[in-house]
């Protein structure tokens, strides 16, 4: 009988030190001299005492009393903390603050240990915090707070250095223990890449600390602090990582519309001035136009419509000109033609444990024109199937651990030009037949590995069949190159229904909006991109049957 991995009662264990012999091989130049001695002096540990650090490790918070960390396989969590405070990685007597405490207390035994001070017992534990804040803003030890509890309370001394570790190993900091459960329990599977020495997406200890500002100054903007103090802290930030120069530039541009939130033009101005991420020049000329600066803003407009970072700011930009002609009193420019495409009317009733796109398809169904409620799932999942030894290609920088989805790069603008060779290969399979065979043989090579294109709960071997056998060639290629021009903004937008007629090897596309709904921006660029390109697509605007005239 094969042991599964979580057979074993230490499995986070071995998880863990997978994680530590992974960063002594590959970052060992990037280890401190403290990160280094934890990997060695972990080694060294009673396995019970490296146990319940992990488990405190991977578990909410940093404060633990002794008697929640009950694990079988370690025993009295007391004699295996001996070492750990032993090391100085947890504390007993660490001084905590009364919001911590009542982090670890639960509410009865607030009320016993400060009964003489409480006013109204029958309050929530918020509210008995909130009766006491005033009168104790002092720290003490949990023995001091409490001298009732005979229970030893451990503070995690380590915590910082371990987040570090995880982030020299996912590259990130939003990852987090689990992904090794997970994986081990068979729910999320990955692409095995192969891993170079450049496969590091930081490069130095300076990278490192990099990172770790600009976390910081992320938590400070979720905290509500001034976006441009911020800024500051964000601009001191000196690096030649490009990874990291596009993460300080998404950061930048997150805080100027904090600062459009708070209605502070000047500083949305100043700050999407200082950034380089693509979308922050339409917002810098919108906030000229708030700020009633009209010439700047045209003569950046016009720039702009010279060379469009994406479809998105073209559309915007067709809105935005008019607008600003008229405000310098300009003569008005012929408006563009409006959409024109194929329309359906509906009247149907409402089934309240349906979709309104579910209806739609229900109705619209027949045995020889089967329809399916796809949306953006199918033509993102056939792309990714085509052109999945581009996305899963080992470049420099792109893949850092063995839990990753897809490419680090997937939404950065050199993420197709890095790859152009790759995707051509891929794509010359439309040109000569070959593409059936090749999306059929990795639909069944790569079933349920973790892809961003790749719906497996959507795609079926019967949606699959019909859409090879329905779809033209030439459509898969000009769908998937406009998705190459810009994912992170082409990837959504599809119509939410596709109709089959496999007698006829033909298809159509319907977009379903319901009462009171309408055509979104990314919507309307698929459907003008579609009416280009002689694709049959239609919208079909649906009224409930009571509500009909």
């Amino acid at each position: 009988m094969t042991t599964q991995p979580l057979d074993d009662p230490f499995y986070y264990l071995n998880n863990f030190q997978q994680v530590l012999d992974w960063l002594a091989e590959r970052y060992a130049d990037l280890l401190d001299a403290r990160e280094q001695a934890f990997i060695n002096d972990f080694s060294c540990l009673p396995k019970a005492s490296r146990a319940l650090l992990v488990r405190m490790v991977m578990r909410k918070g940093e404060h633990f009393r002794a008697g929640k960390l009950n694990y079988a396989e370690i025993g009295d969590p007391e004699s295996a903390a001996a070492p750990l405070l032993a090391l100085g990685w947890l504390r007993d007597e660490a001084p905590l603050s009364l919001a911590q405490l009542f982090a670890v207390l639960q509410k009865a035994e607030v009320l016993h240990g400060f009964k003489a001070d409480i006013i109204q017992a029958k309050a929530n534990k918020p509210e008995l915090y909130a009766q006491l804040a005033r009168r104790f803003d002092e720290s003490r030890s949990f023995a001091q707070w409490c001298p009732g509890i005979p229970e030893s309370l451990y503070s995690l001394q380590v915590m910082p250095l371990c987040d570090r570790l995880r982030l020299m190993f996912f590259g990130n900091l939003y990852q987090d223990w689990s992904e090794f459960v997970l994986a081990d329990l068979g729910i999320f599977t990955y692409e095995k890449v192969e891993f170079g020495s450049s496969s590091r997406g930081l490069r130095s200890r300076a990278d490192l600390d990099g990172y770790l500002h600009l976390h910081a100054a992320r938590e400070a903007l979720e905290a509500g602090e001034e976006p441009r103090l911020i800024q500051q802290q964000v601009k001191q930030l000196d690096t030649d990582n490009p990874w990291l120069e596009r993460r300080r530039d998404k950061l930048l541009f997150q805080l100027g519309q904090q600062s459009e939130r708070l209605q502070d033009w000047s500083g949305a101005l100043a700050i999407y001035s200082a950034c380089s991420h693509p979308p922050a020049r339409l917002r810098r000329i919108r906030v000229l136009e708030r700020l009633d600066e009209f010439q700047p803003a045209m003569d950046l407009a016009l720039q702009a419509r010279e060379a469009p970072h994406s479809a998105e700011e073209q559309q915007q930009l067709l809105r935005i000109l008019p607008r600003l002609r008229r405000k310098l009193g300009l003569p008005a420019i012929a408006p563009s033609t409006p959409l024109t495409v194929t329309r359906l009317d509906l009247v149907l009733v409402n089934d309240s444990a349906l979709s309104v796109e579910e209806s739609v398809a229900r109705h619209l169904h027949e045995p020889q024109a089967p329809v399916h409620y796809v949306e953006n799932t199918l033509i993102n999942s056939l792309f990714g199937l085509l052109c999945w030894p581009a996305i899963f290609a080992p470049l420099p920088g792109a893949f850092f651990h063995p839990f990753q989805s897809g490419p680090a790069d997937l939404h950065d603008e050199g993420f197709y030009s890095r790859r152009a060779g790759l995707f051509a290969e891929c794509l010359a399979q439309l040109e000569d037949g070959r593409y059936q065979h090749g999306i059929r043989s990795t639909f069944s090579a790569k079933w349920g590995l973790q892809s961003p294109f790749v719906f497996w709960n959507v795609l079926t071997p019967e949606l699959l069949e019909q859409a090879l056998d329905c779809l033209p060639a030439e459509h898969l290629k000009r769908w998937f190159e406009r998705l190459l021009q810009d994912i992170r903004a082409n990837r959504a937008g599809m119509p939410d229904l596709i109709q089959f007629r496999p007698a006829e090897k033909s298809y159509r596309m319907i977009e379903v909006k319901g009462p009171g709904d309408r055509l979104q921006d990314n919507q309307l660029r698929w459907l003008e991109f579609c009416r280009q390109h002689q694709m049959p697509v239609a919208v079909c605007y649906v009224q409930w049957a009571a509500e009909a005239p």
